[in-house]
């Protein structure tokens, strides 16, 4: 099988080569009947596609342990870990409950209805466009095309041109797998996602910044399409007196600093409590020499630690941290910097002022910034003065203060005496909140986020409605005027 795309490397000057989008139109118009046709499709039929899919990716495991060697130098562990192991268990969260899913769903009768039979029947939405970012090129590809699939979508995907080698491989993927009528994909950067924003898909599915995600989600207003936006946000990070300070910093160091910091759920800062303070840097600096080495050498030359995306990205994320250090930030661990080799050390600092650049952008890198409390009054202020973030992470053993971050602030997700993992938990939404995002994705989340939950009514042969016909006589405004007084009583469960 073969797909339309255009599989070919950047230009010479290394901007990337755009998709032609005469060969965007043909594949938007030929998955029309595919999409129609599909409305009617089995769980069988749909489980085969993602099998399909399972197959094609597994087949290039070696190759993509390359190909994310060239674009993040990225550790196969990680590639294993964060980009084909959140795909399989998508796929096989997909395979056992796909049927269940797919069924439609009881409403249970009203004081208006009755006589009817309610039901929610799941359809899917049509023709898909799915916008991947650089981050987890293939995680976050991949991911959404399972629940687009699943909902029995056809899908038209655009990768990053940031990771040029896994997009390469994301293209013979989906080539091997099916068809250009039932999924596309397209390589390019802005003026090819241009192109496919223009057409009038029937959802799209982005994963990326906030700035961009206003950007679709403007395009998508034009053609009333339906978004699920999964964008970001600096996500807080508190470390309260009772937490287990060492869990606490095995925990937040792995989350920070997976994927060099280039991770949308990472723990972006940490409010650290004054009476613990020291122990938790202290233990941070004994995790950073376990994991990546006890000098600044080492840590360079560690294998286990990924890499900037380019250049630009380590340039943006020195910049931040140089601005801090001006500012008066001390470096506690951490801090060397070789913006050509895409390099930044694994950095915690302390003591940046409330209006430095680290404080008031999504780092996206691995800096880790610091900032003392004693009461958590102010932090759950701090937090709540600030845009929505799409995780916020706790470690605490206190009840009440767990109950009082918990109730009084807001974020796509949260984990207690947690981080990161909230993203591989299939049985959670996950999504953000206003700037952060907008639905959900991931297991039911993702199948109903590319579904369309259509109402059916069905009526019986008694309608009791059928009292609330004209001519409207006395008699049925008596009634009728009685029906409306009734609904102010308590609900009287018939079921």
């Amino acid at each position: 099988m073969s797909a339309i795309t255009s599989t070919v490397p950047n230009a010479a000057d290394g901007s990337p080569v755009e998709s032609d989008p005469a060969d965007i139109q043909a594949a938007f118009d030929g998955q029309l009947d595919t999409a129609l046709q599909w409305r009617t499709s089995t769980a069988a039929q749909r489980l085969d596609r993602i099998r399909r899919l399972r197959q094609a990716m597994m087949a290039e495991r070696d190759a993509l342990y390359d190909a994310f060697r060239t674009d993040l130098a990225k550790p196969p562990a990680e590639v294993d870990a964060t980009e084909l192991l959140p795909v399989m268990d998508e796929i096989r969260h997909a395979l056992a409950y796909l049927r269940r899913w797919m069924k439609p769903v009881r409403a249970p009768v009203t004081a208006l209805t009755l006589g009817t039979a309610g039901r929610v029947h799941y359809q899917p939405r049509g023709r898909s466009l799915i916008i991947a970012p650089w981050n987890y090129p293939l995680n976050l590809c991949l991911g959404p095309l399972v629940s687009a699939l699943a909902a029995g979508n056809t899908a038209i995907v655009k990768p990053s041109e940031m990771t040029p080698s896994v997009s390469g491989l994301l293209a013979r993927i989906v080539a091997t797998a099916f068809p250009p009528t039932e999924v596309a994909l397209f390589e390019g950067g802005t003026p090819t996602a241009q192109a496919l924003l223009d057409l009038p898909f029937d959802h799209i599915f982005f994963t990326g910044s906030p700035a961009v995600g206003k950007l679709v989600m403007a395009a998508a207003a034009r053609n009333l399409t339906s978004v699920t936006l999964e964008l970001g946000g600096k996500s807080p990070t508190i470390v309260g007196r009772s937490a287990d300070i060492r869990q606490a910093a095995r925990t937040i160091l792995w989350g920070k600093f997976l994927n060099d910091g280039q991770t949308c759920v990472a723990p972006d800062h940490v409010y650290v409590h004054s009476d613990v303070r020291e122990a938790f840097v202290a233990e941070c600096r004994t995790v950073l020499a376990a994991r990546f080495g006890d000098t600044a050498d080492r840590r360079q030359a560690s294998p286990d630690l990924a890499r900037i995306v380019n250049p630009r990205h380590a340039r943006r994320i020195a910049a931040m941290l140089a601005d801090a250090c001006e500012r008066g930030a001390t470096v506690l661990a951490g801090g060397e910097v070789d913006v050509e080799q895409r390099y930044v050390a694994p950095t915690i600092l302390d003591g940046a002022p409330p209006d430095a650049q680290i404080w008031q952008e999504e780092i996206f890198g691995p800096l880790l910034p610091l900032r003392t409390f004693t009461d958590i009054e102010t932090v759950i202020a701090d937090i709540g003065s600030r845009p929505k973030p799409l995780a916020l992470y706790l470690w605490s053993r206190d009840r009440s203060e767990i109950a009082a971050v918990m109730g009084r602030t807001s974020s796509g997700g949260a984990c207690i005496n947690h981080c990161v993992v909230q993203f591989a938990h299939g049985g959670l939404p996950f999504g953000g909140v206003n700037g952060s995002g907008i639905g959900n994705a991931h297991g039911h989340y993702g199948f109903k986020a590319f579904s369309h939950e259509r109402a059916v009514l069905t009526g019986g042969p008694l309608m009791p409605i059928a009292l609330f016909f004209p001519p409207y006589k006395p008699w049925r405004q008596r009634l009728i005027r009685r029906a409306v007084d009734l609904l102010r009583l308590p609900m009287l469960r018939l079921w």
